[in-house]
C-alpha cells in the first residue's frame, strides 16, 4: 500500500521550516508522496456548515495556507524520489494555460515523472468571487479546463476551443518531461466521481468509513469501465480526514485516524477494495519530532507494495 502525507501547509505547525522537516523525513522513511492543497482566503463571515446545518466560521487551520505549487517547488529541490501532488487546487480559479505551465515547470524542475495534478471544484463561493469566476461555472467548467490544460501540455502549436476557454494557435512551453502529467480529482459526490471516471486519471476522495471509500472506489472504476477506459490503470488515493496521534482515546477511533496501529488496521481491508494509496491530510497536533516517530511506526506496520 502506498502512503502519502499532506505537508504542514496549514494548521498549528505551518511554516517553511516544518514543511522542510516533514518533506525530508517522509522521503527518508520511504513514503510515496507529499501533497499540498489550495485555500485562497478565509472569509470572516460564517460560511462553514456545522453538524446541525447552521453556518459558522471556516476552520482555524485555513488562517494561513501556503501556496501549493510554490511549496512543492521548494520541496522538489530538497528531495529526489518522492511524488509531489496537489489535493486539491481549485482549478477554475486559474487560467488553464497558466496552470498548465506552472505544473509543467514543477515537473521539469523535479526531474520528470514525480508530479500529480490534483484538481477540484472548491467549496467557497467567496474564492470564486475573488477570482471573478461565476460560482455556477462549476461542473461543466471542470470538463473544459481539464481539456484545455491537456491541450496546453500537447504538441505545439496548441489550439483549443471550448465552452469557456479558448487558445489561439500558439507555442506553450515548458511541456511536461514525459509529455503528460497525471490528473486526479478530489471527487466524492456521484456526479464528481462520474466526471473523474470520464476525464481524470484518478480520485483522492475524503474517506470517512470503509463502506464510504469502498462505494466511491467501486463507482469510479465501474463507470470508467463502462466508458471503455482501463479502470485498472486509474488510481484511488483514500484521503484521511482525521489526525495521527500518539495516544488513542478510549472507545472507537476516527476512520484512518488515531495511533499508527489503529490506522494500519483500517488500511488492511483497503488492499482488496481497489484502493491504491492512503493520504494523511489532517494536521496532527503532535510536535514535529513525535509526528516523525509516528510516521516511522506506520511505515513499519504498512510496508510498501
Amino acid at each position: 500500500m502506498k502512503l502519502g502525507i499532506m505537508l504542514p501547509v496549514s494548521g498549528p505547525h505551518a511554516s517553511p521550516a516544518a514543511i522542510t522537516t516533514i518533506a525530508q523525513a517522509a522521503e527518508r522513511l520511504d513514503y510515496d508522496s507529499l501533497w499540498t492543497y489550495e485555500r485562497v482566503l478565509r472569509p470572516i463571515a460564517p460560511v462553514w456548515p456545522g453538524p446541525d446545518g447552521t453556518l459558522g466560521p471556516a476552520p482555524e487551520i485555513y488562517r494561513t495556507t501556503y501556496e501549493p505549487l510554490q511549496t512543492l517547488s521548494h520541496v522538489a529541490a530538497l528531495t529526489s524520489r518522492i511524488t509531489l501532488g496537489t489535493s486539491i487546487i481549485t482549478a477554475l480559479l486559474h487560467p488553464p494555460v497558466v496552470l498548465a505551465r506552472r505544473f509543467a515547470t514543477l515537473d521539469q524542475f523535479s526531474g520528470g515523472g514525480r508530479v500529480i495534478a490534483g484538481f477540484g471544484q472548491g467549496s467557497m463561493a467567496q474564492e470564486y468571487a475573488t477570482a471573478n469566476i461565476p460560482w455556477k461555472r462549476r461542473g461543466a467548467g471542470m470538463d473544459d479546463i481539464v481539456a484545455a490544460i491537456r491541450a496546453a501540455w500537447g504538441p505545439d502549436p496548441v489550439e483549443y476551443e471550448g465552452r469557456f476557454y479558448s487558445i489561439e494557435p500558439s507555442e506553450i512551453n515548458p511541456k511536461p518531461v514525459h509529455g503528460d502529467i497525471p490528473i486526479v480529482m478530489g471527487a466524492f459526490t456521484d456526479a464528481g466521481i462520474d466526471r473523474a471516471a470520464r476525464i481524470a486519471d484518478g480520485i483522492t476522495p475524503v474517506s470517512l468509513s470503509l463502506d464510504d471509500v469502498t462505494r466511491m472506489t467501486t463507482r469510479f472504476r465501474t463507470e470508467a469501465e463502462r466508458l471503455g477506459r482501463d479502470a485498472a490503470a486509474l488510481t484511488v488515493t483514500a484521503q484521511s480526514n482525521s489526525p495521527m496521534v500518539a495516544t488513542a482515546d478510549s472507545g472507537d477511533h476516527p476512520y484512518l485516524g488515531g495511533t499508527p496501529k489503529q490506522i494500519a488496521a483500517d488500511i488492511e481491508p483497503l488492499r482488496e477494495r481497489g484502493v491504491d494509496a492512503v493520504m494523511f491530510a489532517w494536521p496532527s497536533p503532535e510536535p514535529l519530532d513525535v509526528q516523525i516517530e509516528l510516521l516511522e511506526e506506520l511505515r513499519t506496520l504498512v510496508p510498501r507494495a
